[in-house]
């Protein structure tokens, strides 16, 4: 049963040319995107802001020490922005200017490993239905080649079903496409929904009070 299965697919893979393995090919590299990219935003904490979100409320509360400890040593799109922006805070060997930059350095560089992949998902997004219609026009043309080396003894219903067939890239094409557009869209507002909360996050350690050594690089921010 499984051989009549794989001879169903190869058969109809087949029908569609050469065109419908491209597109085959890209509808896998868009599956392994995906999935990819859940497991790599997972991992970086991207639906966890708990931890830094708490440590940016210790901070404004002046539990530095415990804030301190809750993001020390974690890394995360999160939790590294936040530990640059306390650390920063506290170094003499800086100058405000320099803790800025270095905070925002640090931040650009979590928000484009968020953005990470989309660039690829977006291409398949825009070459998929290329693909489709290209193997389409092809297909048709071989139809109506067929048709005319046939010249008086053609069948209409040989025509009808070159052309089905050649249709077959389009639907596909587009198959692969409508879902690697969707899952870019979803990914492109989660990168964008972290960069508010970064953004958020780090703003408000900086304005908060300060004591101490944190007090010149405030006293620039603001």
């Amino acid at each position: 049963m499984f051989q009549d299965r794989w001879d169903a697919i190869i058969g109809f893979m087949d029908m569609g040319g050469i065109a419908i393995w491209v597109i085959a090919a890209l509808a896998a590299v868009t599956a392994g995107l995906i999935v990819w990219k859940i497991l790599r935003l997972g991992a970086s904490g991207t639906w966890r802001p708990r931890r830094a979100e708490r440590a940016v409320r210790l901070w404004q509360s002046g539990q530095r020490a415990e804030a301190r400890r809750l993001v020390d040593g974690r890394r995360g799109v999160y939790a590294t922005p936040v530990r640059a922006a306390i650390e920063g805070m506290g170094r003499d060997d800086m100058t405000p200017e320099m803790t800025r930059e270095e905070i925002s350095r640090v931040a650009a560089g979590e928000l484009f490993r968020q953005r990470k992949g989309l660039r690829a998902l977006e291409l398949v997004a825009t070459i998929a239905p290329l693909v489709g219609l290209l193997g389409t026009v092809l297909g048709m043309v071989a139809a109506f080649q067929a048709l005319e080396a046939a010249g008086s003894r053609a069948d209409p219903s040989d025509l009808a079903g070159g052309i089905w067939e050649a249709l077959l890239t389009t639907a596909a094409g587009m198959a692969v496409a409508i879902p690697a557009s969707a899952a870019l869209t979803w990914f492109e507002s989660i990168a964008d929904r972290a960069q508010g909360r970064i953004e958020d996050m780090v703003t408000r350690l900086l304005l908060t009070p300060a004591t101490g050594g944190e007090r010149r690089i405030l006293e620039v921010a603001e």
